[in-house]
């Protein structure tokens, strides 16, 4: 019931989760949902109780980033610096240390360090050329900081590229990577960022990024990287090609290489789906 309400009326999503933390209070998927509801609300304390309720239970630290951010909203922003400095980020998956660095680089916007904000964000994930399914939120919060600073800019071409991953990704939910073109933000409208008359027919919506999604986490790094076809096809669920600057996958990451052809691209993303 928690998974059907949370996004249309998460107030009675909490009142379900509740629900079950009485019924199952030692179970550490009901103290993590109990936790992930209360965030919704906005009961910050609760959250936090939760999530180290569900820390301790569970032995993980994928919510590290749901409690760095938690920690913010009570109003203590060095707690949540030093909470997020206490985890090893080299043993969380990709997708978690991704949430992590935009929940501290958000801790430091609170301490007005806005320059240590967008040092938060220099992490290996940061690729504009890549576009994973935490692609669009890392891109978006890297523009609002370089905006901050007043580097416009720069601020306008990581904001082209968070729209289009989120687009590529919203093409063809199969791909945990794709190669992000150059070309590609020629597709965009300069004034509001919609696609040409070409493309939005084939456009579909951009897949949502959570912080505090719990399947997320588990699920973030187990495809092999799949390669985009040309950037001159007009069919939504195409892959798309790497340009030339663009990073390049090596043959051990990517069957094919940039001259992949169809039938090439479609066995090798079977083999990836084997392999998941």
């Amino acid at each position: 019931m928690v998974a059907q309400l949370i996004d249309d009326d998460p107030a009675r999503a909490h009142e379900h989760a509740l629900a079950a933390s009485r019924r199952a209070g030692r179970v550490a998927v009901v103290r993590e949902t109990l936790a992930i509801t209360a965030y919704g609300i906005g009961d910050f304390a609760l959250a936090l109780r939760e999530l180290r309720t569900y820390r301790r239970i569970s032995g993980n630290d994928d919510q590290i980033a749901l409690i760095v951010d938690s920690e913010r909203g009570v109003g203590r922003p060095d707690r949540a610096l030093e909470e997020g400095r206490a985890v090893d980020r080299a043993a969380l998956a990709p997708a978690v240390r991704v949430a992590l660095a935009i929940a501290m680089s958000g801790a430091r916007l609170d301490r007005g360090e806005t320059e240590l904000a967008l040092g938060e964000l220099e992490i290996p994930e940061l690729d504009p050329d890549r576009a994973f399914e935490w692609s669009p939120a890392l891109f978006s919060a890297r523009a609002a900081v370089l905006e901050d600073l007043g580097r416009t800019e720069e601020a306008t071409f990581w904001t082209q590229r968070a729209e289009v991953a989120a687009s590529a990704l919203g093409h063809d939910g199969e791909f945990d990577e794709i190669i992000v073109e150059d070309g590609m933000i020629e597709a965009f409208d300069d004034n509001d960022g919609a696609h040409t008359a070409d493309d939005s027919a084939d456009a579909a919506e951009p897949q949502p990024a959570s912080e505090a999604d719990a399947d997320a986490d588990a699920d973030a790094d187990v495809a092999e990287p799949q390669l985009l076809a040309d950037a001159d096809t007009s069919d939504a669920d195409a892959p798309n090609a790497a340009v030339p600057n663009a990073a390049v996958l090596d043959a051990s990451d990517a069957p094919g290489g940039d001259d992949t052809s169809p039938d090439e691209a479609s066995s090798a993303s079977d083999v990836a789906e084997s392999d998941r």
